[in-house]
């Protein structure tokens, strides 16, 4: 789903462009409701496990993979507007320093890859959790769905902007076919991501995950014969409840999944590579302006070793990830801890 450049025109790129930067402005104030002491630090770490996973390309189809979008999950565990940035942050590592998806339409992907599957994935989180059994298994069963819907959205918008932008004659019909039908296939491995990965957060630390942030229910008790909420109990001290064990657990497996296991992904082109090679979309597709980074197509220059070089690049790209992100969502804390912004804590607190 990485557009390059040369596939949707110039206008329509900078059209993009100027939405995804509202877009983020937008999420930069949003963030700061969403952000606590607590859920800050995963918000960087969230960023660096979406940048492992979405090096490993399963196959879904002869000769096409996918990997993994990251909105869906950046949406439920960190919230929307820090989803948002969480993928916004990811594309732009991912382009600058990997030469994957183009300069020109980076507004295009993160409109496509961060926008529009973060709201649509959230939208229907919510509605689901709304209506199923209240449940850490409801949490799960709607963190799939939700993903799983997120992704063909995703094939759709990028239908929409090249029916308006497109630089070569194709066929629309033939383009959305394409596009929707395999990303709905893909969408099934990243639901199945997105479910596993909520689902064992939840089950050990609930009050980090947001959307699970109402999973706990208030004890009610009986006084003269009348069901009463009972008072709130005080939220555990900062310290007793510090996410350091979470946080270091799942950079270590960022560093594994991108370091090791990424070596063993799919080399079939992804669904949108496919897509553009099957129906002749990137006849006008233009070399990537870092082409010659020493990073770029996920290896390091001079390292002869596959292995080793992709590994390396791996590893560099979780670090750089997960410091840029971090960064990111330290200044949004302190920004809503300074700003009038700032609520009480038991506003913000997790469930």
């Amino acid at each position: 789903m990485h557009v390059p450049d040369g596939f949707i025109d110039a206008p329509t790129s900078a059209v993009t462009g100027v939405v995804a930067a509202a877009a983020v402005a937008v999420s930069l104030r949003g963030a700061r409701r969403e952000l606590d002491e607590r859920t800050a630090p995963l918000a960087g770490l969230v960023a660096a496990f979406i940048f492992a996973v979405q090096m490993l390309n399963f196959p879904v189809a002869a000769g096409t993979s996918g990997h993994l979008l990251g909105g869906a999950l950046a949406a439920i565990l960190v919230g929307p507007y820090t989803g948002v940035l969480c993928v916004s942050v990811v594309l732009l590592m991912q382009s600058i320093l990997f030469a994957d998806g183009g300069l020109t339409a980076l507004g295009v992907n993160i409109t496509n890859m961060a926008i529009v599957t973060t709201v649509v994935a959230y939208a229907v989180f919510r509605l689901l959790v709304k209506v199923l059994p209240r449940g850490r298994r409801s949490i799960t069963v709607a963190s799939f769905a939700a993903a799983l819907l997120s992704v063909p959205a995703a094939a759709l918008a990028f239908t929409l902007m090249f029916a308006v932008g497109g630089t070569t004659d194709v066929s629309l019909g033939k383009v959305l076919t394409a596009m929707v039908g395999v990303h709905v296939l893909i969408g099934l491995g990243e639901a199945t991501i997105t479910a596993l990965t909520v689902g064992a957060v939840v089950a050990v630390r609930p009050d980090l995950v947001y959307g699970a942030r109402d999973l706990r229910q208030r004890l009610r008790l009986r006084v003269n014969g009348e069901l009463v909420d009972a008072p709130a109990a005080e939220p555990a001290p900062v310290a007793a409840r510090s996410p350091r064990k979470i946080w270091v657990v799942g950079l270590v497996t960022s560093l594994i999944l991108a370091g090791f296991v990424s070596f063993y992904a799919s080399a079939s082109p992804d669904g949108l590579e496919k897509v553009a090679a099957d129906h002749g979309i990137d006849k006008k597709a233009e070399d990537h302006a870092v082409a010659d980074s020493p990073l770029a197509d996920y290896g390091v220059k001079d390292v002869t070793d596959a292995r080793l070089s992709g590994g390396l690049a791996g590893v560099i790209g979780v670090g750089v990830t997960v410091v840029a992100g971090s960064a990111v969502f330290w200044a949004v804390r302190r920004r809503r801890a300074a700003g009038p912004a700032d609520v009480s804590p038991a506003s913000t607190s997790g469930a």
